[in-house]
């Protein structure tokens, strides 16, 4: 009797999970989007683990949370196959690579004070300016494609803009989603169930420790005055706010990191831009900042701390809704939350772009051009984020060469 084609995949070993999330975590450029074209290829189309509707209903719920959507699909996925082991497995696999290598190069950064590196490194500030520009204007065609999304995406604009502070993107976001609880209800499509792979009473841990955490790590950093404890809650308060994708977590950790002084903004930058040239989850970037700021005990244990921080919460709240996906999809009231949340930090992305990025970056006519040419790479002729970091870092040191 053959197995109906909607069955889910038999159960499957923590060092199957392990092996081929590590080969992505080493193949997977190109951000988000393209991480979750590359898991549809493995995992629906090449090994069947599971079917094209239930891949779907798991993107779909990574876009409804918090937190970086690639790596929830690839802990979901882990999850699955494999269990909790499973999960850990896909994540450890998934991040290492990048993370090691953004480590690495933060461990370079004092060795890099010939001129023909600080040129390198202003290339890396320059191609920032491209990319976080190409992302606005995906996003904004995506996330804010009609007027109220705009609209709502224009006042996070002037919240964080021209308010400014370290609390305007979590205050730009929450007015977004409330008002898109009003202006961006929009129908839902009826969907089959899914079973989910936890049970309800482990969702409600989950979402229980979520809670703990964003309670108590400020709490505890206030009265312990332990360096650590503050990195993890600077970091752990970025990943629960990340709305819309990878590069939204930039304007979120540069009002944790650089608003107080922990990096400068040049260092700041000159990471952000080197972690567009390795494969895997934009949110490893992280891993440099920890290894970086001035608080903590920085190198190998700051990135670990930073890391485990930053990716967590979006696993805790994955894991917590995961039982109760199916009802709560269904309400328009949910979706309009996450849609007006989307359409803000489309804002949050936009006011970042002006001030860090720009300002720190575009500096005189070269770097303008240098900016502009990145950008219209990436845009029109559709180079890969790599290769286009590769250039800047290229053009950048060019003048020392000479």
């Amino acid at each position: 009797m053959t197995e109906p084609a909607d069955a889910p995949a038999p159960r499957g070993r923590v060092g199957e999970v392990f092996a081929v999330f590590l080969k992505l975590g080493v193949t997977s450029f190109g951000g988000p989007i393209a991480h979750l074209g590359f898991f549809r290829a493995e995992f629906v189309e090449r090994r069947g683990w599971l079917t094209d509707r239930e891949y779907g209903d798991l993107v779909a719920l990574s876009q409804f949370l918090p937190g970086p959507s690639s790596s929830q699909v690839g802990f979901a996925l882990g999850l699955r196959r494999a269990g909790p082991l499973g999960a850990l497995a896909a994540f450890l696999a998934f991040t290492l690579p990048s993370a090691v290598l953004l480590v690495l190069f933060a461990s370079g950064l004092a060795w890099l004070d010939s001129p023909i590196a600080a040129g390198a490194l202003s290339g890396l500030k320059v191609v920032a300016v491209a990319i976080v520009a190409h992302a606005v204007l995906g996003m904004a065609r995506t996330l804010a494609p009609d007027v109220p999304r705009a609209a709502i995406a224009l006042v996070a604009l002037v919240v964080v803009g021209l308010v400014g502070g370290a609390g305007a993107p979590l205050a730009a976001i929450l007015l977004g989603a409330i008002a898109g609880i009003f202006v961006c209800r929009l129908a839902v499509e009826e969907a089959p169930a899914i079973p989910a792979p936890v049970s309800r009473t482990t969702g409600v841990v989950a979402l229980a420790l979520f809670g703990i955490l964003v309670v108590g790590l400020p709490l505890l950093a206030g009265a312990t005055g332990s360096p650590a404890v503050a990195l993890a809650d600077a970091f752990f308060r970025a990943g629960s706010l990340v709305f819309g994708g990878g590069h939204v977590v930039l304007p979120l950790l540069e009002a944790e990191v650089v608003g107080p002084g922990w990096v400068d903004a040049d260092t700041f930058l000159a990471g952000y831009g080197a972690a567009q040239a390795v494969p895997g989850p934009l949110f490893t970037f992280a891993g440099y900042l920890g290894a970086v700021v001035s608080v903590g005990p920085g190198g190998v244990a700051g990135a670990a701390i930073a890391l485990v921080a930053i990716f967590l919460p979006g696993f805790l709240l994955l894991v917590g809704v995961l039982p109760f996906w199916d009802a709560l999809r269904m309400r328009p009231g949910a979706q309009g939350f996450i849609r007006g949340a989307n359409a803000a930090v489309v804002g949050i992305l936009a006011a970042a772009l002006y001030d860090p990025v720009f300002t720190s970056a575009v500096v005189d006519a070269p770097t303008f051009v240098l900016a502009a040419v990145c950008f219209i790479l990436l845009t029109a002729l559709r180079t890969p984020p790599w290769a286009v970091v590769l250039l800047a870092a290229g053009a950048g040191a060019l003048p020392a060469l000479g």
